[in-house]
């Protein structure tokens, strides 16, 4: 059987708790179509405005003086949970209704390792939190320790590490579930960052790990034969929004490597996009690598869409 990891942004699933439900229905028939299709399903999904709601809702209630101080592993691991059970549901109640009654659907708190002597931990860079004008970040940097910068004019923002991930603490217990049968929900945000200590435990560190990277490293770990990253557009574009916008069906690596030296994809967007997708054709040749749609998925998988990426 074919085996697939596909990677859902947060920004897709809405900003409240109501609009999730709803977007998550359609995320669910997707994943439904390519079970449908023979695939065994893990399914990634970022948490940007989820979590930021939950770490701001913490940080103003500890101001106030309501609430314990919460942190950000913990935060992740808060919109793990309620995401994926959102998903789960959907995902479930999709079965369900195309007569598939053999296949489970579980959600996995995922923690993902990474090198505590990862240079984004001198450079922090991930912004996250509420904004505070400058005598407020000064105060918070000097009470706390912690970095705040400007952010776009609105105001300062707390900033931490985006490390790279170095594997996945779950792993044999996800291959377990994916060979029983299992559509599985997990690496949620990119995951809980983790690092080991020196006596082989693990905690969890102040990071954020790009969803996208996370779920590059999952599907290397489970042996995926596909890696999909769905985004807001049917296909990668050069000078997009420009006049000469020019959408691309299929790039090799040696191209993609070059497009990327150039310039051409935002960092905050398309970028992290095109390096986990090509990430992932480096270490399974033989691999499917899109970027698409969460409408076409089906048909990207076909090649009738999306942007494959492909060795040579």
């Amino acid at each position: 059987m074919k085996r697939i990891v596909i990677a859902l942004g947060g920004n897709a699933l809405g900003n409240t708790s109501e609009e999730q439900l709803e977007r998550v229905r359609i995320t669910a028939e997707a994943v439904v179509d390519i079970v449908k299709e023979g695939y065994e399903v893990i399914v990634c999904h970022g948490n940007g405005p989820q979590v930021g709601m939950i770490n701001l809702a913490f940080e103003k209630g500890h101001e106030a003086g309501l609430v314990p101080e919460m942190h950000l592993p913990e935060c992740t691991a808060m919109s793990q949970g309620y995401i994926g059970y959102h998903l789960q549901q959907a995902i479930d109640q999709a079965l369900v209704k195309n007569s598939i009654n053999d296949t489970v659907v579980i959600t996995m708190l995922t923690q993902v390792i990474v090198d505590p002597q990862d240079p984004a931990f001198k450079n922090p860079t991930k912004p996250i939190g509420g904004y505070y004008n400058e005598e407020e970040a000064n105060r918070l940097m000097a009470e706390t320790g912690q970095k705040y910068v400007e952010d776009s004019g609105r105001g300062y923002r707390r900033v931490v590490p985006s490390p790279q991930p170095v594997s996945i603490y779950e792993r044999i217990s996800l291959n377990t579930l994916i060979n029983a049968n299992h559509v599985v929900i997990a690496g949620g945000g990119g995951g809980i960052p983790v690092v080991k200590e020196a006596d082989g435990s693990y905690h969890g560190v102040a990071a954020v790990v790009d969803k996208d990277l996370a779920a590059e490293k999952i599907a290397e770990l489970v042996d995926a034969d596909a890696f999909v990253i769905l985004t807001a557009v049917d296909r990668v574009s050069l000078h997009f929004g420009k006049p000469d916008q020019k959408d691309l069906d299929q790039i090799t690596l040696k191209e993609a490597e070059q497009y990327v030296k150039e310039g051409h994809f935002a960092a905050g967007s398309m970028l992290p996009k095109v390096k986990a997708a090509m990430k992932f054709i480096e270490n399974k040749e033989d691999g499917i690598s899109v970027i698409c749609s969460l409408e076409k998925v089906s048909e990207a998988l076909s090649g009738n869409t999306g942007t494959r990426i492909i060795r040579k």
